[in-house]
């Protein structure tokens, strides 16, 4: 049978058969010793092929190819990622926005920018520069309500995962869009306990919208130091606002930091690239370029 894998914890993966009814608790599953032997380990999101072993058990025979993957907190197939920023308390780096938008454009995954805390201050640069970028940007407001409406539509049917800087309002947005969800996620660490296995357990918690929002007990969003950069010589595509320069500069292997007639540069010069977004690309290109390919985690 086929179905995914909406819950992992101390090597059991709760797997959510395709036939099953929504109410149906999912089959606690083993994974094929295999493997482990292949250096592969199931991960919440992963669509699975899955064989009975009794009443409510089974293992897993195969695993789908999958979309993407992330490393910390461990999920598969996320179809978009929500960037939380705000204009104050605490006011956002766009450096952690970009640090996000590329590593997610990197792996197929949609990113919307949601500026929070709109009732507090109207974010206007975050909202120009995301919105110029070509990104869906969204104001957001878990007191007034102000585009939570139009962030659930954006989000129905997918499976995301909501990141930004400590004190953005990530719990606030979430209750707003889905009352309860919090607290359904506290009972959740409650139970388990605060020792080893909270940070090994991660689940996908669905809404009544039909999103499914991956969370970690014990994480307040996704670990952005441990997500993987792309090498730098792909980091130009990951920013999707230098598409029409690409290949345009005077040198094939143009790095655009800094060599001469390049072409995303006279673009920045010329105001169609924000700074900022440019000043974020040469900062992750450098810090790709110290990773040495030894040291890089492939999928």
């Amino acid at each position: 049978m086929d179905g995914e894998i909406i819950r992992a914890l101390a090597g059991f993966y709760y797997v959510q058969g395709d036939d099953q009814g929504d109410d149906e608790s999912p089959i606690e599953c083993r994974a094929r010793g295999r493997f482990r032997k292949d250096g592969t380990s199931p991960l919440v999101g992963d669509r699975v092929t899955f064989s009975m072993t009794g009443a409510g058990k089974g293992v897993i025979e195969t695993i789908h190819p999958r979309r993407n993957l992330f490393v910390r907190p461990p999920v598969a197939n996320v179809d978009c990622m929500i960037a939380l920023g705000s204009g104050v308390n605490p006011i956002t780096d766009p450096f952690l926005i970009d640090r996000i938008t590329a590593i997610a454009d990197s792996k197929d995954c949609q990113v919307i920018i949601c500026v929070n805390k709109s009732d507090l201050h109207r974010g206007d640069d975050l909202f120009a520069i995301y919105t110029a970028a070509g990104f869906l940007t969204i104001r957001t407001s878990a007191k007034t309500g102000e585009g939570i409406d139009s962030l659930r539509s954006a989000i129905s049917g997918k499976v995301c995962a909501f990141v930004g800087n400590s004190g953005v309002g990530k719990s606030s947005v979430l209750n707003a869009l889905e009352p309860g969800f919090t607290l359904k996620t506290a009972a959740v660490s409650e139970k388990l306990g605060r020792g080893r296995h909270t940070t090994r357990h991660v689940e996908l918690f669905p809404l009544s919208c039909g999103a499914k929002v991956a969370d970690t007990p014990g994480f307040s969003s996704f670990d952005i130091e441990k997500m993987d950069l792309t090498i730098k010589e792909e980091l130009q595509y990951a920013f999707r606002d230098f598409a029409p320069y690409i290949g345009q500069c005077q040198f094939r292997d143009c790095a655009h930091v800094g060599e001469q007639g390049c072409a995303v540069i006279a673009a920045l010069e010329r105001g169609e690239i924000q700074r900022t977004r440019y000043e974020s690309y040469v900062r992750l290109y450098n810090q790709a370029k110290a990773i040495k390919p030894w040291e890089r985690r492939r999928e």
